[in-house]
């Protein structure tokens, strides 16, 4: 049995026609995936599906870079892939031409996160077994061998990593069934989008504490004023004792964002998200020391690993936000868990976007089963957008992401919608454009 195809499909949800997604820097967003179905010859039937979330533009571009990985895994045996998926995503992440065009990060890392993943889903729905599970379950060795350690051992080493997992070992069945049972905490964005008005965001507010969230988050980095009015408005519905974080989107420098921070302190923001770019550590570090105890947190543009080693490092984040399709697929986001856990810092997952929520909730799941073993302090974005677009959308209930039991990674679009939103000639699209 081998793979037979990998298949690319440009799918666009124009989102920005209502401001779904708005913030700072991203004002009109079509929520977009770079999709990707991994096929066999496996009488099974089983397909790998994976994307790489974009806003719109651009979106085409990324779906190139997945067909570029295309020879790399079309013909390949399939029992021996989905093996040693630790050695795939080295030779696709360290391919010495392509990895030139990062090296580790930007388009081509997304791709072979889109392609990674589906090989997860892959092999998760052969196994019968949602991912989450599936990851949970296997022994400590395994987990450490799909983990690439270049640029990490300064920080984590194997035996680091392997002493993490055999401390979380005996607890697992345990924490698997009070994750059933109980489901894991979220908190919702669905308020804060930076174009909505005061009554609407008054009113989404009202029912985001109604649906049993104790958190929410607040786009903000545009005009203080009109942060100060919304932040005002949120705690007056919220009260107290509901969380509100804020985030900036990578808005300011260093100084503006220490500043504006101070501005908002008197609401009490929960935490400030991307407060400067992503890229620069040092700063990241400078206003997490400024504006304590307000706590940052950053991670769904932080691209690699390495970046995330050093944010660590330097104290420079209270958390931790992994994001499924951002850095190279499940084995990367594995070595930023096990990070987390060295350094003690709780993992707050990125979603929203279209699937981002059906796919990281995994993620988090097998952290607080075979990694962390705590949920304490731990939410997972969620975003009320796109969900009925897939074959397994994600549940919430109580202000709870409720664990997946279908087998695989949660990432299997609906046909109708692939077909309905291709870009850039599906129906829907064509209606846009007349």
């Amino acid at each position: 049995m081998r793979i037979v195809a990998l298949d690319t499909y440009d799918i666009r949800f124009p989102t920005s026609r209502n401001l779904d997604g708005s913030d700072a820097m991203n004002p009109d967003p079509d929520y977009s995936a770079a999709y990707v179905v991994v096929r066999t010859d496996a009488p099974d039937g089983h397909e790998g599906h994976g994307f790489a979330f974009t806003i719109g533009r651009g979106n085409d571009v990324q779906a190139a870079a997945i067909d570029a990985l295309r020879p790399y895994l079309v013909g390949r045996p399939l029992a021996e892939t989905l093996s040693d998926l630790g050695g795939v995503w080295r030779t696709l992440v360290h391919d010495s031409q392509l990895r030139w065009l990062g090296p580790e990060k930007g388009v081509v890392h997304m791709a072979v996160a889109a392609v990674v993943n589906a090989l997860w889903d892959l092999k998760a729905k052969r196994a019968g077994l949602p991912l989450w599970q599936l990851l949970a379950r296997m022994p400590p060795e395994e987990i450490v061998a799909l983990v690439d350690f270049r640029y990490l051992t300064d920080a984590l080493t194997p035996d680091e990593a392997l002493d993490i997992l055999r401390r979380a070992a005996d607890g697992r069945a345990a924490r698997e069934e009070r994750l059933i049972a109980g489901g894991y905490p979220a908190y919702t964005t669905t308020p804060g989008w930076l174009g909505y008005d005061d009554d609407k965001l008054r009113r989404l507010c009202k029912e985001a504490i109604g649906q049993g969230f104790r958190q929410i988050k607040l786009k903000v980095g545009v005009s203080l004023a009109d942060d100060v009015r919304r932040m005002r408005i949120a705690r007056e519905v919220c009260g107290p004792d509901i969380r509100i974080a804020i985030d900036a989107n990578q808005r300011w420098d260093v100084g503006a964002a220490v500043e504006w921070i101070r501005a908002l302190a008197p609401f009490e923001p929960w935490w400030v998200e991307e407060p400067t770019s992503p890229d620069d550590v040092l700063g990241h570090a400078t206003i997490a020391r400024e504006v304590a105890p307000i706590r940052v947190a950053t991670g769904e543009h932080v691209q690699n690993r390495i970046i995330f080693k050093q944010l660590l490092q330097l104290g420079a984040v209270s958390y931790v936000q992994i994001d499924a399709t951002r850095v190279a697929g499940v084995n990367e986001n594995i070595a930023i868990l096990l990070l987390a856990a060295k350094y003690g810092v709780p993992v707050c997952p990125h979603a929203g976007g279209v699937g981002l929520c059906e796919v990281v909730q995994h993620l988090a799941m097998f952290d607080y089963v075979a990694v962390s073993g705590s949920m304490d302090d731990r939410v997972i974005e969620y975003v009320d957008h796109l969900h009925e677009h897939f074959a397994d959308p994600v549940v919430i209930r109580d202000g709870r992401y409720i664990t997946p039991a279908a087998p695989g990674f949660s990432a299997t679009m609906l046909p109708d919608s692939l077909a309905a939103y291709a870009y850039p000639n599906g129906p829907v699209w064509d209606r846009h454009r007349m």
